[in-house]
């Protein structure tokens, strides 16, 4: 029997790929936690991940996620846009840098990740990415916004330098989130 990864499960195994122990990452889209706490595991305990979302609702779970596998101490969260993330300061570059786009899973599908703000946080990625490091972005085309955000995403990506970028667009397996 085949095994079929998920759009997540895929964007999990290329960036572990990239990053190392002591590596600082980004969740850009905090969400439920999944990503978080995967990109938690993987920097190790000198490692540091920042995470942002715009719903606080997100950030406790992912916090109440983070102290059921004691790795709250490798994690800040920030009640913020991902957008927000180019007004930073960082003490150094990211390794790896998450998107999963959309609304929240099992929360209010109104409030979701929109193109303007999306956008910016991309271009933001592209200042505080280190050398070799990797940008993982999981869109939704079947949610209201989502189509559009996709769009904007492939062209964004589509448009990048392929002497500075490689750049990898994989189909999704279904537009539902």
């Amino acid at each position: 029997m085949a095994h079929v990864l998920s759009q997540v499960q895929r964007s999990h195994q290329k960036v572990e790929h990239y990053l190392r122990a002591d590596d600082i990452a980004i969740d850009a889209t905090v969400g439920n936690g999944h990503d978080t706490c995967f990109l938690a595991q993987q920097v190790g305990d000198n490692g540091y991940v920042y995470g942002f979302d715009i719903q606080q609702t997100a950030l406790d779970i992912c916090y109440e996620r983070l102290i059921k596998n004691n790795l709250q101490s490798r994690v800040g969260l920030f009640n913020s846009c991902h957008s927000a993330m180019d007004k930073m300061t960082f003490q150094s570059s990211m390794r790896a840098i998450m998107f999963n786009l959309g609304y929240l899973p099992g929360g209010d599908k109104n409030i979701s990740t929109d193109t303007s703000s999306t956008m910016k946080a991309l271009q933001a990625s592209l200042r505080l990415i280190s050398s070799g490091g990797i940008i993982s972005i999981v869109a939704y085309p079947g949610h209201p916004a989502g189509a559009d955000e996709t769009t904007a995403i492939k062209q964004w990506a589509q448009s990048l330098s392929t002497k500075l970028y490689q750049v990898s667009v994989e189909a999704p397996l279904n537009t539902q989130k």
